[in-house]
């Protein structure tokens, strides 16, 4: 078994409406020095060693990640 993170984050270009919430919240709770948050989407995938590097990119790109808005890694973790 292995561990494969996919993150999926909004592309530069999007806005990032919950990202600018925690931006805007930050000073008033006394955190300085922060110019900008942007917020994505963190999964974890227990996987066997029937599944390829290709297969994973193909499960990121058709269900977690939306490819208009959203740009997507994969990576292999230790467990």
């Amino acid at each position: 078994m292995a561990r494969v993170v996919v993150e999926v984050m909004p592309k530069a270009e999007i806005l990032d409406p919950q990202g600018q919430a925690i931006a805007g919240a930050l000073p008033r709770l006394g955190f300085a020095g922060i110019s900008d948050v942007r917020q994505g989407k963190r999964f974890e995938l227990e996987v066997d060693g029937s599944v390829d590097d290709s297969q994973l990119e193909k499960i990121a790109e058709a269900l977690l990640a939306n490819t208009v808005i959203e740009d997507w890694t994969v990576r292999r973790v230790e467990a």
